[in-house]
């Protein structure tokens, strides 16, 4: 079992260490919300918004207020000042929290739950500096310093299921999100396929980011081994050197599996070892996210 859960402060620390040599995430591309907001980025077109974005020929339908008087006043005809449409930006961050998230090796202290925490947070803290709003994916979006310590608060409290598999639900995502998906997924992806599904088919996309630990990522074991998940599945084995190969080689199947169902959907693979350092991870995520 993984040790005490780290405090809301604690993983607050960890997450703004990790978030800090990163520029503020603003979400530059990418699907975007059907719905109008302060703070929205510019579309690059007119529409709904507060920055000027070009002057049009007035034309039959204009009322007299939407004229411009004094650019009009230049010429014989009339001029429209168009301003530049804006729209809301949402991020939503889910985090597994299947039994095998609480794995943290032979000797470890950190569990594959407690780093999704940390790069769940940072990502939202990145975001949040660059005026985006986010939540936990199901959870209402916010943006500012209050929303920073709530999920600070809702991060630290994500705690691992009884059961080995978890899955985003159904019903969660939202029309235009931009979401990031964070567990292990050695389970089974059928639940997992049909979140996708219908989250491309709101317009939504995002990140499908595997994390591991060393362990599951070179299979180091030897000898005779009872491998046991917590949902009780047990397999034992005399040689555990000998499955070596086939695990590496399911692995494998495994990731072309998730890349494949990302690509078909909208989202982007990617993996993060633990045994790597968090900024690693961070700062893929900022260039997949920051591109999008």
């Amino acid at each position: 079992m993984s040790p005490e859960r780290i405090p809301p402060a604690e993983l607050r620390a960890k997450a703004e260490a990790a978030a800090a040599a990163l520029p503020p995430l603003l979400l530059a591309r990418g699907p975007i919300a059907a719905t109008v907001a302060p703070g929205g980025h510019g579309l690059r077109r007119p529409g709904l918004g507060e920055d000027f974005w070009q002057y049009r020929l007035a034309h039959e339908g204009d009322t007299a207020s939407a004229i411009d008087w004094r650019r009009s006043a230049r010429g014989d005809s009339r001029f429209v000042r168009d301003r530049e449409r804006q729209t809301a930006r949402t991020a939503a961050i889910w985090l597994g929290r299947g039994a095998g998230m609480d794995y943290a090796g032979q000797q470890g202290s950190e569990t594959k739950l407690d780093r999704a925490r940390v790069i769940g947070l940072a990502l939202s803290l990145a975001l949040i500096r660059a005026g985006e709003r986010v939540a936990l994916l199901g959870d209402s979006p916010g943006s500012g310093a209050t929303q920073a310590a709530k999920l600070s608060e809702a991060i630290a409290a994500v705690a691992p299921l009884a059961r080995d598999a978890d899955a985003p639900a159904l019903g969660t995502a939202r029309a235009g999100q931009v979401i990031i998906l964070i567990d292990d997924f050695l389970n089974d992806t059928s639940d997992l396929g049909s979140f996708l599904q219908a989250a491309s088919d709101l317009g939504a996309s995002g990140v499908i980011l595997q994390l591991l630990h060393p362990d599951e990522e070179v299979f180091p074991f030897d000898g005779a081994i009872r491998f046991e998940t917590v949902g009780g599945l047990q397999h034992d084995t005399r040689d555990a050197g000998g499955l070596r190969a086939a695990y590496l080689a399911r692995l494998d199947e495994r990731r072309a599996l998730l890349a494949r169902m990302a690509q078909q959907t909208g989202f982007v693979f990617g993996t993060h070892d633990l045994g790597r350092p968090v900024t690693e991870a961070m700062i893929w995520l900022h260039g997949v996210l920051a591109a999008r």
